[in-house]
């Protein structure tokens, strides 16, 4: 999708796109970061104890994922913020205008009974998230704050007429730089790293875990490039039986999609359309 639009702009796989959701595994651990820092209860340098004298602040936890350091900010938050922050970002409602096939997910409305908001928090346990709502999750973070209704323009007449339409918009930019530099860790050497290209850089999570609704293990991954000027937010979800099926693997198809997109010259393409479309603004 692009995050400056809200517009889908493919889907490849319709059915898991329009499905009932599935558990977002580390995919979540944004969400509780940006909760976090917006409460107070962390700041990027916090460190907290993830093992035996062992401690990590913010970007590292983000880069490798650690269970530990979100399982203990989620128990400090505790459910009901936990819970707003969710809701805030678009968790358990749909994320698109007009689009009949897509279905909210869940949100549950008191900690899950297996691990209670901490598991919660480091493994999203109890929610069922669509890859439409992770898409728009990560754009808002990408673009500042604004959280665009996603729409998915399937029509040459749609696409002509596509007007972006804001759902709301967030005082989180100041948070921003603190979460995106854990998520640009991820990609340079954290669960992330296989979807690293020195030329159009992404911020990315990865999220891995079993299926517990539907049997199997999930592999997530969501990313957007680039920094400075975000043109495209990708979602990679795979499902599968074996130990392959995992975020960082999901996150090498995704470099793949972004090398091959380079080589297709969509950045140089998007960036000139973005340039013609500010010079446009000025000129009236």
């Amino acid at each position: 999708m692009d995050p400056t639009t809200g517009r889908i702009l493919t889907i490849v796989n319709q059915k898991m796109a329009f499905s009932s959701g599935f558990e977002p595994c580390s995919t979540i651990k944004p969400v509780i970061a940006l909760a976090g820092l917006q409460e107070g209860v962390i700041t990027r340098d916090t460190m907290m104890r993830v093992g035996h004298r062992r401690y990590m602040d913010l970007t590292e936890a983000m880069a490798h994922s650690n269970n530990v350091y979100f399982e203990e900010v989620g128990t400090r938050l505790g459910f009901p913020r936990v819970h707003k922050y969710a809701h805030l970002l678009g968790l358990g409602q749909k994320a698109g205008y007009n689009i009949p096939e897509e279905q909210a997910g869940t949100l549950p409305s008191a900690p899950p009974n297996y691990g209670g908001v901490a598991r919660m928090s480091s493994f999203g346990e109890g929610i069922r998230l669509t890859p439409l709502q992770l898409a728009s999750l990560v754009s808002t973070l990408a673009n500042g704050g604004t959280q665009y209704y996603l729409q998915y323009p399937r029509t040459e007449q749609e696409r002509t007429a596509f007007q972006p339409k804001v759902k709301q918009e967030l005082d989180i930019a100041p948070l921003l730089p603190d979460l995106r530099e854990g998520m640009l860790a991820a990609v340079m050497y954290g669960t992330a790293k296989q979807s690293y290209d020195p030329d159009e850089q992404a911020l990315g999570k990865t999220g891995t875990c079993n299926d517990e609704s539907l049997g199997g293990r999930l592999g997530w991954f969501v990313s957007y490039a680039d920094e400075a000027h975000p043109r495209i937010v990708l979602v990679v979800l795979i499902r599968g039986g074996g130990r392959a099926t995992s975020g960082p693997h999901a996150s090498e198809i995704a470099g793949r999609i972004y090398h091959g997109l380079r080589d297709r010259n969509y950045f140089a393409e998007s960036t000139r359309k973005m340039r013609d479309a500010a010079t446009a603004r000025a000129a009236q």
